[in-house]
């Protein structure tokens, strides 16, 4: 195991709330707008220290509550679980809307990786949730058919998932028009995630009417984060400046 994992094991273990959400808020005692973000990691973990507080702290920074989904993983993520846990934590974030100071009227829903399919998922799965002005999806898995990263399908459908449940949790074949815009982005180099997935749910959201941006990185690889240092690095400021420009 890789430092970088070590500690995500340890501080997931540790975290006082591995289920539910993770407010990080903006303490000036105003109104802002808000994201909900879902780290990535397979279904077999919740990246929280690579893809959760980084990204919700640098929204604060730019003005920005946040707050970071945890949900079930490994032999307890079986599907619908992770979907119905990020539905519960979005209405558990709209509940507290008062004392959190959310503006309801902008919010928008990220995810990576696997935490992508997952937010992606829940508006093709027709999940009783709000729609954010912007879905922002960073290195996502799209499909669970071919080109899927095998271990993202395996945590959420088991060793034989049925074809019936592979074809009909694969985002791209079920995009509908009210779709969320959607800003997406991939590294040419992602050898976790093939680069398709980004690819093919941009021609479904093209071929569905569904405004979106897509943007791909020469040679940048998988779980980067934030992308500092890396062709990646713009993505956060380009994802914000979409979401923005939705309201």
């Amino acid at each position: 195991m890789k430092p970088a994992q070590l500690f995500q094991a340890i501080y997931d273990f540790w975290h006082p709330n591995r289920m539910g959400v993770k407010p990080y808020l903006i303490k000036d005692g105003k109104t802002h707008p808000f994201a909900v973000i879902c780290p990535g990691g397979a279904y077999g973990m919740v990246c929280s220290y690579v893809e959760g507080m980084p990204y919700a702290k640098a929204l604060n920074a730019m003005g920005y509550h946040a707050a970071v989904v945890y949900y079930r993983v490994k032999k307890k993520a079986r599907y619908p679980a992770p979907q119905d846990d990020l539905e519960r934590a979005i209405r558990e974030v709209f509940a507290h809307a008062a004392d959190w100071n959310l503006d309801t009227e902008n919010w928008s829903l990220w995810g990576s990786s696997a935490g992508g399919h997952l937010a992606a998922s829940i508006f093709t799965e027709g999940k009783n949730v709000p729609k954010p002005n912007a879905l922002i999806l960073i290195y996502p898995v799209v499909t669970l058919s071919e080109g899927t990263h095998a271990g993202t399908r395996r945590n959420l459908l088991g060793e034989t998932p049925d074809p019936a449940l592979i074809e009909r949790l694969s985002v791209q074949n079920h995009i509908p028009k009210d779709f969320p815009p959607t800003y997406v982005w991939n590294g040419t180099a992602d050898t976790s995630v093939d680069p398709k997935n980004a690819r093919m749910l941009a021609e479904a959201l093209e071929k569905a009417g569904v405004f979106y941006r897509h943007e791909e990185f020469e040679g940048v690889g998988h779980g980067v984060g934030l992308a500092k240092g890396t062709n990646a690095e713009p993505w956060f400021d380009h994802a914000v400046s979409f979401w923005e420009e939705q309201t």
